[in-house]
């Protein structure tokens, strides 16, 4: 073969070798830029740009009227991009000195090998300033929200808080995070291979979106009453937990939940309430003995103040529920208002077990099924148990929704106990019918006895009324949810009638009201601890209806081991629930009607209460001390040219002499 046929065949390889080298290196750049185009595309912008979070602000939290529970305050971040940092030990000494950090802890971060580090969260405005007013490269002051709550502890078990990322933690914030966080923004700056930003690049800044609003069926007046009522009796009586619950039993709003002691989520690591006698708040100097605790001791404690006693612990509820037991007997018809019955201080219809009425001392004798729902006596509603049966009021127990939780949406909620209907005997059933041997939770107990007062429907308890977004506008509005029916209206009514005379003529009296038509019951309970009656420990407990020919609101008061010498519900609990009712009721502008009895016994010692609004907190108190009543303010120190722009109770209100008026001022300045 001749050496010009050996080189054009070594040509022509060649030749081939070079188009198929081409046509693969086409066919790479193909899949590169065109298949996989965009993937790389994006990977490259990751590697260019360099994103700062902008957070987004949390939704608020609303009372019914509106009124801010918890809102955001503007707050700055600070971030450090390491790689832009010229010497990093100057730089840190100089924010060190700003943030009264240590200047060591802020080198370690400005030196980490990433691409961006948060040095601190929440910084003041005035040194967020001075920061940027030294203009180090590679510290940004980024604009941030912190949540903030104004009115500090005020429902706080309630409202719960967040973490240092506004993450809800606990409450209503935990509940309804999802709804309540918004869509955090970007800062976007584009930088070189060595991390440093690209000073001939546009940046790019994406607004952040902020979170939807959740409206409470909370009513701010309301519940300031119930707190201030709880505070009083924690102290008072020197308890270990005080609850106190207003629930409208029409269709199951909550308008107070109050939980003594409480803590400040806007400073939740700070102890209020001493651990050891809990009823006793602490002083600066109490508090800083907690504060330096170990943090394994002082979580724990921590953790024992965020608990919500209205919804997280059970207790034997004792005899408020006997309500239960009436409603069950009535409904059956097993027992009537005159049904006959007689007390002689023990039962002795079970053999093998001594069950004794609370006043085995003194028998109550003859008596009737509504003069023994007044004079609580045991005796009473163990017959009347035993003639349900075990099966019926086990049955009854159930629908009134003991045994389970009510689905209120709060962190915790526990179910009760409710001893299984296979394992329950006569003497169990006898216990029960006054309240003991079963676990509710204040919220069941309340849950339960609205559904007496309403005409016989249990209802969802309801905190969350609804959500909106950011402009006003209607997300979701939350309906009343019926759950069933558990008696009929005929003795819903002849039950409300019973409970009316506990409070005008029998142990409720200390709740009585003139013209407010207040029924109830009372409860003393022996406190269960470790599976065992506890000697000197008592839960005492008041279950309030206002008005029973009307019913507007429903007040549960639970007083978890008073200590200060009395302990019967009818002596501490009774009086709290009367109030709060009544202030209820006048702030609901409700008319009290005295009874032809009423006028006579009282008409000499009732003073109508005068229109204050528009006057000066001088006149105002002038016109008061002429009418024999005196006056609170909401204001510490109020000023002579303060003006009284609202009051409780609401003008023409009946009440007695020396009787206090609650006065809301405003400064004219």
């Amino acid at each position: 073969m001749s050496s010009t046929i050996i080189v054009k065949k070594r040509l022509f390889f060649t030749l081939i070798f070079c188009i198929v080298i081409i046509l693969l290196l086409i066919i790479r750049l193909f899949h590169i830029q065109v298949i996989k185009g965009i993937e790389l595309r994006e990977k490259a912008l990751e590697q260019w740009s360099r994103n700062i979070p902008v957070p987004s602000k949390r939704g608020m939290i609303y009372d019914r009227n509106k009124n801010i529970l918890a809102t955001n305050v503007s707050s700055y971040t600070i971030w450090a991009r390491p790689a832009d940092i010229f010497e990093p030990d100057k730089v840190a000494i100089k924010i060190a000195n700003i943030l009264d950090m240590d200047s060591n802890n802020i080198y370690k971060l400005i030196t980490k090998k990433q691409s961006l580090t948060i040095i601190k969260k929440w910084i003041s405005k005035k040194d967020a300033d001075k920061l940027r007013s030294l203009k180090i490269k590679g510290i940004e002051v980024v604009d941030d929200n912190k949540r903030y709550y104004p009115m500090d502890n005020f429902a706080s078990h309630i409202l719960g808080f967040t973490d240092i990322d506004n993450y809800g933690l606990y409450g209503i914030e935990k509940i309804y995070d999802e709804e309540l966080t918004g869509t955090n923004g970007k800062w976007i700056k584009m930088v070189d291979g060595k991390q440093k930003q690209l000073p001939y690049e546009n940046e790019g800044f994406f607004e952040p979106q902020p979170g939807n609003n959740i409206l409470l069926t909370i009513d701010e007046t309301i519940q300031h009453l119930a707190e201030k009522a709880a505070l009083e009796a924690l102290v008072k009586n020197k308890a270990k937990n005080v609850s106190v619950i207003v629930m409208n039993p029409n269709n199951g709003d909550l308008l107070a939940m109050a939980t003594k002691p409480d803590y400040n989520p806007n400073n939740r690591n700070t102890l209020l309430f001493n651990p050891d006698e809990q009823w006793k708040p602490l002083d600066e100097k109490e508090r800083k003995k907690y504060t330096d605790l170990p943090w394994d001791q002082k979580s724990q404690l921590l953790y024992e103040s965020w608990r919500n006693f209205s919804i997280n612990d059970n207790y034997e509820p004792g005899s408020t529920f006997k309500i239960i037991t009436a409603a069950a007997g009535l409904e059956e018809k097993v027992v009537t208002q005159n049904s006959k019955f007689h007390c002689d201080g023990y039962v002795t219809q079970i053999k093998g077990a001594k069950i004794k009425c609370w006043r085995y001392y003194n028998p109550h004798g003859s008596q009737n099924f509504t003069e023994g729902v007044q004079n609580s006596c045991n005796e009473v509603f163990v017959s009347v148990g035993l003639k349900l049966g075990e099966a019926k009021m086990h049955e009854y127990i159930e629908k009134f929704g003991f045994g389970e939780k009510t689905g209120i949406e709060l962190t915790g909620e526990t179910s009760g106990i409710v001893r299984p209907l296979k394992s329950m005997k006569k003497v169990n059933l006898a216990t029960i019918s006054f309240g003991q041997g079963i676990s509710v939770t204040p919220i069941q107990m309340i849950s339960a006895i609205s559904a007496v007062a309403n005409g016989g429907n249990l209802m969802e308890p309801n905190i969350v009324k609804s959500i909106t977004d950011n402009e006003g506008n209607l997300i979701k509005e939350k309906k009343e949810n019926i759950v069933r029916r558990v008696i009929s209206n005929q003795t819903s009514k002849e039950l409300l009638e019973i409970l009316e005379s506990v409070v005008s003529k029998g142990s409720g009296s200390k709740a009585y009201k003139p013209g407010y038509k207040i029924g109830g019951k009372t409860g003393t309970a022996q406190k269960v601890i470790d599976g065992k009656y506890a000697n000197g420990k008592y839960i005492a407990s008041f279950a309030g209806i206002a008005p029973v020919d009307n019913p507007k609101a429903v007040a549960l008061v639970v007083i978890d081991e008073p200590s200060a010498g009395v302990y019967y519900g009818g002596q501490i609990a009774a009086p709290v629930a009367g109030n709060i009712l009544k202030e209820t009721l006048d702030y609901l502008d409700y008319e009290p009607k005295l009874s032809k009895e009423e006028k006579e016994e009282y008409g000499d010692v009732l003073v109508t209460v005068p229109n204050l609004k528009g006057l000066t907190i001088t006149e105002a108190s002038k016109r008061l001390r002429e009418l024999e009543l005196k006056h609170v303010t909401d204001i510490v120190t109020p000023k002579k040219e303060d003006k009284v722009i609202d009051q409780i109770p609401k003008s023409g209100t009946e009440v007695k002499k020396e009787e206090i008026i609650e006065l809301y001022l405003k400064n004219p300045k």
